[in-house]
């Protein structure tokens, strides 16, 4: 039985994962999954991925072209969720923030740096027009962090997935007010490249595995239900994101990498762009 570490985050997006995993469908081909549940995010994979930590991380697109730009060997095998994320931007339910403009010139919480959520500040930084360079961070390491550190007034806004902190906005710890979504695919598997190079053709069963599971994923009777059980949303909200959410079975393409690239490139966020192919391995 080979055994193969793969990190994801606890969310609703990797729910295909989980039921792989319970259903044995990845131990009929002769594979035993680690599932390393990071919820920290991205920022945190990229370390584990650099650190030969884990094998395979279902990340962020924007996340881990930065990191693997910086020097991490690693590689994207291939797309994951195909529609952009979409990231809410809250503040505190009882701050004094009550448009988007306001937060110009104030302080964000991020998951860490790297990550989603502080790439993602300034890409909504560059379309509000903002100063970039003015923008500043107070690192909160997960979402329950980021609860802590809005409510004590150490920072002012934080940006996650919309779904996930919805139930938040409806407690009435955070207020959402608006939305950002990424300008590309959202998620994608990556590999450290050391394991790529060992093992390429257990990646190959694993994404054989999760495409299947993708691809009928929707089509499953009650997945609305067993989502929104399993990770306490509204059925309501678990049907919106269905209808705006799409998996994909197929390897980015170059133009989509060269995007993410110019965008990092020009918000001062990577001090070079690599040769885009060499960014992803096709199996």
């Amino acid at each position: 039985m080979k055994k193969i570490r793969i990190a994801g985050v606890p969310e609703h997006f990797n729910l295909p994962w989980h039921m792989a995993i319970e259903e044995g469908a990845f131990e009929d081909r002769g594979i035993e999954v680690a599932w390393i549940e990071v919820p920290e995010g991205t920022g945190k994979m990229c370390a584990l991925l650099e650190k030969g930590e884990t094998d395979l991380a279902i990340i962020l697109t924007e996340g881990v072209t930065k990191s693997i730009a910086d020097g991490n060997p690693s590689s994207i095998v291939q797309g994951y969720v195909s529609s952009p994320l979409l990231w809410g931007i809250h503040v505190a339910a009882k701050s004094r923030f009550q448009h988007l403009a306001d937060l110009k010139g104030t302080k964000a919480a991020i998951s860490r740096f790297g990550s989603g959520s502080h790439l993602m500040t300034y890409v909504l930084a560059e379309n509000q027009r903002w100063d970039t360079a003015a923008l500043s961070f107070e690192l909160v390491h997960t979402l329950a962090g980021a609860v802590t550190t809005l409510e004590q007034g150490e920072a002012d806004y934080f940006m996650w997935e919309h779904f996930t902190t919805k139930p938040l906005v409806l407690d009435g710890v955070f207020r959402r007010l608006a939305d950002c979504p990424t300008p590309w695919p959202c998620f994608v598997v990556a590999a450290n490249r050391s394991f790529l190079k060992k093992d390429s053709g257990s990646i190959k069963h694993v994404l054989e595995i999760i495409n299947q599971y993708t691809s009928e994923f929707k089509m499953i009777p009650s997945i609305d239900r067993t989502l929104a059980n399993r990770y306490n949303l509204a059925l309501e909200d678990v049907r919106e994101w269905l209808n705006i959410t799409q998996w994909t079975q197929d390897q980015l393409s170059i133009q989509v990498i060269d995007i993410v690239q110019d965008t990092l490139y020009n918000l001062q966020l990577i001090s070079k762009k690599v040769n885009s192919a060499d960014i992803l391995t096709n199996l």
